[in-house]
């Protein structure tokens, strides 16, 4: 049974990321957030039709684009699938 994304925790990482790129993400600050090490693995997953939020072009801009929306929910359910550490004690 997988865990379902924090609004609250989507919500904090939208307005982070609206008030550091405004609404949309693209070039190195889009592939980053993404966590791609680079612009050729995002091409490549571009190219694979594996990028894991909606991307699209801007008339008379170059790149792809993505909503700020888009990304802090994906954001927030990866950190909804991440493993719980146990807890852990020296103690014997």
């Amino acid at each position: 049974m997988s865990t379902p994304p924090d609004p609250t925790l989507a919500a904090a990482l939208e307005r982070e990321l609206f008030a550091r790129f405004g609404p949309l993400l693209g070039g190195d600050d889009l592939w980053g957030a993404l966590g791609y090490p680079s612009m050729e693995a995002f091409r490549q997953a571009l190219a694979r039709n594996q990028l894991p939020v909606p991307v699209f072009p801007l008339p008379h801009r170059r790149g792809k684009f993505a909503l700020v929306k888009d990304v802090a929910q994906w954001l927030a359910a990866c950190r909804a699938t991440a493993t719980r550490p146990t807890p852990y004690s020296c103690l014997p």
